[in-house]
């Protein structure tokens, strides 16, 4: 975190990296506020496997940050620290999504057991029980479920594959029904409550304000909000509390 006799040098490359978009001013900024990558990869990766590298992480979180510095709007008069976090999270979050974090002895692992179950199915003509591929394969049946249980979380099915059991090479996208797309009706009912809805945010007091947008559409936490305002949660959650009474009642 910056230390205090920073905090005036911290702040002058600040209006340089918003006024000017100074590359020297984003490097500075970029190195004052790692501590955060640091913080958010050490959290998640207190919940993940071992083979899953803290570096690969920390790229993440890096992406998160820079994300953030290019999107932050001082004139919000909210915390960096904040809103920071949420972008590095996030940026880490999506990262993981995108990987598949196996290791290749893992995958071989897992390769070898799917080929030795496979040819006993066919061979028994019936699903086969983990103490049988162990016996097959030499491995152990605790190694053949666990190694079984970390491949399945692992695997991630892509949309635009050919779907099984269809004639047309149909993918899985095209078999999703779609729920949210809406009909000429809706849509005009809907633009019709955005805007009504965005008069009556127009009554709300500067807090209450902050507090929707920030709940709603930044998906920060009631503590996150109080820790950017500088109030406490309980109070945050009184707020919201009361907003959302007004709203429904005017909007009745």
């Amino acid at each position: 975190m910056p230390r205090v006799k920073e905090k005036k040098y911290l702040q002058t490359e600040w209006e340089r990296w918003v006024t000017e978009r100074a590359p020297s001013a984003g490097d500075y900024l970029v190195e004052a506020y790692l501590y955060l990558v640091d913080y958010h990869v050490q959290r998640i990766s207190a919940n993940l496997p071992r083979s899953v590298q803290a570096d690969d992480l920390r790229s993440h979180g890096l992406l998160g940050l820079y994300d953030a510095l290019e999107k932050f709007d001082p004139a919000r008069e909210l915390k960096f620290d904040t809103y920071a976090s949420f972008r590095i999270r996030g940026a880490i979050i999506d990262g993981l999504r995108q990987e598949d974090w196996l290791p290749r002895s893992l995958r071989d692992k897992s390769k070898k057991i799917e080929q030795a179950a496979e040819s006993l199915e066919q061979k028994y003509g019936r699903f086969v029980s983990p103490k049988e591929v162990a016996d097959e394969t030499g491995l152990k049946e605790e190694e053949i479920i666990h190694t079984m249980n970390e491949t399945f979380f692992s695997n991630v099915l892509s949309i635009d594959e050919p779907a099984q059991e269809t004639e047309n090479k149909e993918t899985y996208s095209s078999t999703i029904v779609d729920h949210r797309t809406l009909t000429p009706d809706q849509r005009l009912g809907k633009k019709a409550d955005i805007e009504e809805l965005a008069e009556v945010l127009k009554t709300l007091t500067r807090n209450e304000q902050l507090v929707i947008t920030l709940f709603y559409f930044e998906e920060f936490s009631l503590t996150e909000i109080g820790e950017a305002l500088g109030l406490s949660t309980s109070r945050i959650s009184q707020i919201h509390s009361k907003t959302i009474f007004k709203l429904q009642q005017k909007l009745k």
